[in-house]
């Protein structure tokens, strides 16, 4: 009678990268990325490593690196995705065309309720991913002065002098930020409602009803006077 040897773990190991080279699933670059996004907002940076994320892909550990050459680079990705994202979207609708101050500023407003423009949860991981990385804390500072610079620009579009412009726009983003700082919980109703009075403090300006139809529109809200 003839005994086999026992496959060894670092046998069993081979076979199964064998057979994620044979089926050609070893993830992909988004995949990836997508688990790391999802553990960072679940744990924080601290648990964005490698071998949690190919148990929760269901992957080989090995897989990770057909992708990128180490876990710096995956969160140098992350960062890229929230740059795209959150700075990307709303430097591009603050300088969406407007009709007046008042659109301007609805069209920042798209951010605070559109998760697909804004992602406020990615923006408090990566808040406090900053608090104990000088490198992200660069980044994050970064991304504060482009979208301030963008908010400006919309204040100066209709009108304001350069710290008007500046003082107005402050007032706005810190707001926002504000709020995703302190993770404040605000139904939408609630949010919907309190949108055209903080319009009206930040441009001097009580929205006209068209203005405010047309955002309600925009996010399938029903208009008070509809």
């Amino acid at each position: 009678m003839i005994f086999l040897a026992a496959p060894t773990l670092s046998g069993y190991q081979n076979a199964m990268e064998q057979q994620t080279i044979e089926t050609g699933w070893r993830g992909s670059p988004e995949a990836w990325l997508t688990a790391a996004y999802e553990l960072l907002l679940q744990s924080g940076v601290d648990s964005v490593k490698i071998l949690p994320l190919a148990r929760r892909l269901n992957l080989s550990r090995t897989s990770f690196y057909w992708f990128f050459k180490d876990r710096e680079e995956l969160l140098s990705g992350l960062l890229a995705r929230w740059r795209d994202k959150n700075t990307g979207n709303l430097v591009r609708q603050a300088n969406a065309y407007a009709e007046s101050l008042v659109e301007g500023l609805l069209n920042v407003c798209d951010c605070w309720l559109d998760t697909a423009l804004f992602d406020s949860k990615f923006e408090f991981a990566v808040r406090s991913w900053a608090l104990q990385s000088p490198d992200v804390q660069a980044e994050v500072l970064k991304a504060d002065d482009l979208r301030l610079a963008a908010l400006s620009a919309l204040f100066r579009r209709f009108g304001h002098d350069e710290t008007s412009a500046d003082v107005r726009a402050r007032t706005v983003y810190l707001t926002q930020i504000g709020y995703i700082s302190m993770q404040t919980s605000e139904d939408a109703e609630l949010r919907m409602a309190r949108i055209p009075t903080y319009v009206e403090v930040f441009a001097d300006r009580v929205p006209r009803q068209r203005e405010m139809d047309r955002f309600h529109a925009r996010h399938g809200h029903r208009s008070l006077a509809g």
